[in-house]
């Protein structure tokens, strides 16, 4: 059993984190801000020990949120930085941080032929534009973590592609594609001009991946997705099929897009964890929940 500190415990990852430790049997504390003390707080002010320290507290909330408010997710750039230096100040042995896709360079993401995102593709060094404040935020996150290490945390440094799940909000596209074909609309809106890709991880693999290479003390970026290339358009056929009619398609120009592919080569995650749940089931999955 050990002392895990659980930041963002009641968000999307964390809680789906939290019910994985707790059937571990680890000890938890568990801190959200939406029904307890600010995890910033806790950094600034908490020297209590742990043995294990997973970091999923951050401002994101979807493309909306993404593009429509800069300044609030630029706030994640605090909180990253009091976790490193509360890491430093009590010596915490191990630690998850949660990087993204996003931290990827943008110029690697657009129209044309896929690139299959590797961690090596951000070179600390000369690492290019990252998507919006929140890919700023995450790349910065990262470079921290090595001065974190520096002081004695051995760092498992994460970066997810597109999580989703069947209790997801729907400020993110899965949870609001899976709602349309529950409801059979049609025309099925899709934001953007569908053809944009996204390598899409269900919430279990990405808690199996992440306390995986705790337990495999991984350490340095890993890549947690498929490496398998979807459009919105496709994704839209998949559910729409699977709820058992066929919907015409209607795109939304002025929306919110973002990058145009967005895919990893998962070979690194591979070595260590091989996900189960595939994009059909979790679309089974979550039409009926």
């Amino acid at each position: 059993m050990m002392r895990v500190l659980l930041t963002g415990s009641a968000g999307f990852v964390g809680r789906h984190l939290h019910a994985a430790l707790d059937a571990r049997g680890d000890d938890v504390t568990a801190v959200d801000i939406v029904n307890g003390p600010d995890a910033l707080d806790l950094f600034r002010f908490n020297s209590a020990p742990y043995d294990l320290a997973i970091h999923c507290a951050a401002i994101v909330g979807g493309r909306a949120s993404i593009d429509g408010s800069p300044l609030g997710v630029a706030t994640n750039l605090a909180l990253d930085s009091w976790y490193m230096r509360w890491l430093a100040r009590t010596k915490t042995p191990r630690a998850v941080y949660f990087s993204s896709s996003a931290a990827y360079p943008v110029a690697l993401q657009q129209p044309g032929d896929i690139h299959r995102l590797v961690e090596s593709d951000i070179d600390y060094a000369q690492p290019g534009r990252p998507d919006a404040t929140y890919g700023l935020a995450k790349l910065t996150g990262e470079q921290l973590c090595q001065y974190a290490a520096a002081e004695g945390t051995r760092m498992t440094v994460l970066r997810p592609f597109s999580g989703y799940g069947e209790d997801q909000d729907e400020a993110y596209p899965f949870p609001a594609f899976i709602r349309r074909a529950k409801q059979r609309q049609d025309p099925f809106e899709v934001w953007g001009d569908g053809k944009s890709t996204r390598d899409w991880i269900h919430i279990d693999d990405l808690v199996g991946a992440t306390l995986t290479a705790v337990d495999q003390e991984v350490t340095g970026p890993v890549n947690l997705g498929w490496g398998r290339a979807t459009s919105f358009d496709e994704l839209a056929g998949y559910v729409t099929h699977q709820a058992g009619y066929t919907a015409t398609i209607k795109h939304l120009a002025s929306a919110p897009q973002g990058v145009h592919h967005r895919v990893c080569d998962p070979s690194r995650m591979l070595d260590f964890f091989q996900p189960k749940v595939t994009l059909e089931e979790g679309i089974r999955r979550a039409l009926s929940a």
